[in-house]
C-alpha cells in the first residue's frame, strides 16, 4: 500500500491494463530523446559505482542556479532528502502546514520530533496567512513550507514569504522550502527564494527532477543551502551512492532540455483552467491552484473506486490532515486525456 499517488502497479494488478493515471502530478510527455539517450549511454558505467559526490551534476547545477556547486547535495529524489535532513538535524520541535505532503512530518517524528500543524482554510482557497508569524518563535527548530503547496496548488504571497524567512531568521528556525512544483508555475521566478539563499545561512531548498522533467522512474533531486555542515550531515545521514549513473546523466540532459519545459508550462497554463471549468461544472469544489494539479471536493461516495472500473486513477486526499472524504486531486495531463476524464467524471456522477 502507498500513501501516495502514482500506484499504477496495484491498478494493473487489480484490472490487468493501464490505468488512466490521475492520481499522480508528473509530466504527461514522453521522456525526451535527449534525456533517454544520455541514460541508455550511462549503462556503460554500471559495472562500477556512480560518482558519490554527483560532481558532474552539481557543477552543471551550479551553472543552473547560479549558485555553488558546495551548496548543492543530490539525492534519491526529494523525499531522500527529507529523510536526510531530519536525521541530520533531528529537531526537537518543527512545524508544518495541513494538508501538505505528508512526508515531512512522517520524517521528523521517526526522530522523535514534536510536530505542530498550521492549519490551512478552505474559505481563503488554503492560502497560507500572516497568521503563521507568531507560531514561529524561538522554540521552533525547522519549519516546512510546500511552495506551491502539494495538494492544494497554492503558492505563498512573496512579500509573507520573506517575512517568515527573516522571523525564521530572528529565531533561529531552520527554513525549509519544497520547490518541486516550481518550475511548472506560469512564473516560476517570482516564487522562489533561490535569491535569498546566500544572504540566509538558515535556509535550504528542496528541487527535483520528479514533476517538471519526467524522471520519476529514476529518482533524482537536490537540496540548496550555504550551510556546508547541515548538507555534510546531511550526505552521512543516509546510504552512500544515493544518486545511479543514470539518473545523474539524465538529469545533466535534463537541464540542458529547456524546451520541454518550456512546453510542458505551455500544456499546464492551457490546459488548467480547462480541467478546473470541467470539474466546476460538474458540481466539483476546486480549490484555485497554481501548479499541475487540482484539489477539489465531490461528496459522491467510492468515486476513486468508480473511476478506478472505469480505468481512471486519481488521489484520494482523506488521508491528508485537514483535509477529510470527499477530498481528492486530479494532475493536469494532455487535452485528450483531461477531455476522457471529464467523460468519465460526467459518466459517474
Amino acid at each position: 500500500m502507498t500513501d501516495h499517488g502514482g500506484d499504477w502497479a496495484s491498478f494493473e494488478g487489480t484490472y490487468g491494463v493501464p490505468p488512466l493515471d490521475f492520481s499522480a502530478n508528473v509530466s504527461p510527455f514522453e521522456l525526451p530523446a535527449a534525456v533517454r539517450n544520455a541514460a541508455k549511454a550511462a549503462l556503460t558505467e554500471t559495472g562500477r559505482y556512480p560518482d558519490p559526490q554527483c560532481r558532474a551534476l552539481r557543477k552543471k547545477l551550479s551553472a543552473y542556479h547560479g549558485i555553488p556547486a558546495a551548496w548543492i547535495l543530490c539525492g534519491n529524489g526529494a523525499a531522500d532528502l527529507i529523510y536526510r535532513l531530519a536525521g541530520a538535524r533531528r529537531p526537537r520541535t518543527a512545524l508544518v502546514t495541513a494538508p501538505t505532503f505528508s512526508e515531512y512530518e512522517n520524517a521528523l517524528t521517526l526522530w522523535g520530533c514534536r510536530v505542530s500543524r498550521f492549519s490551512l482554510n478552505e474559505a481563503n482557497g488554503f492560502s497560507i496567512t500572516e497568521d503563521i508569524l507568531p507560531a514561529i518563535t524561538p522554540e521552533l527548530d525547522l519549519l516546512f513550507l510546500c511552495e506551491p503547496n502539494n495538494p492544494t496548488g497554492r503558492t505563498t504571497d512573496r512579500l509573507l514569504l520573506e517575512q517568515i524567512l527573516d522571523r525564521c531568521a530572528a529565531c533561529g528556525t531552520l527554513l525549509a522550502v519544497d520547490e518541486c512544483f516550481n518550475d511548472l508555475l506560469d512564473d516560476p521566478a517570482a516564487h522562489t527564494l533561490l535569491e535569498s539563499l546566500q544572504r540566509y545561512e538558515n535556509l535550504l531548498i528542496l528541487r527535483a527532477f520528479t514533476k517538471s522533467r519526467g524522471l520519476a522512474g529514476l529518482r533524482l533531486g537536490y537540496t540548496l543551502s550555504q550551510d556546508a555542515a547541515l548538507l555534510e550531515a546531511m550526505a552521512r545521514s543516509g546510504p552512500p551512492w544515493a544518486v545511479s549513473a543514470l539518473a545523474q546523466a539524465a538529469g545533466i540532459a535534463a537541464l540542458e532540455d529547456q524546451e520541454s519545459l518550456k512546453a510542458l508550462r505551455r500544456l499546464i497554463r492551457r490546459e488548467q483552467p480547462r480541467l478546473a471549468a470541467g470539474l466546476s461544472a460538474l458540481g466539483c469544489r476546486v480549490c484555485p491552484g497554481e501548479a499541475n494539479y487540482l484539489l477539489f471536493f465531490q461528496g459522491i461516495p467510492a468515486l476513486p473506486q468508480k473511476l478506478a472500473q472505469r480505468g481512471v486513477l486519481i488521489r484520494d486526499c482523506s488521508n491528508y490532515h485537514g483535509l477529510g472524504h470527499g477530498w481528492y486531486r486530479a494532475a493536469v495531463r494532455t487535452e485528450a486525456e483531461n477531455g476522457e476524464f471529464l467523460k468519465i467524471m460526467k459518466e459517474v456522477l
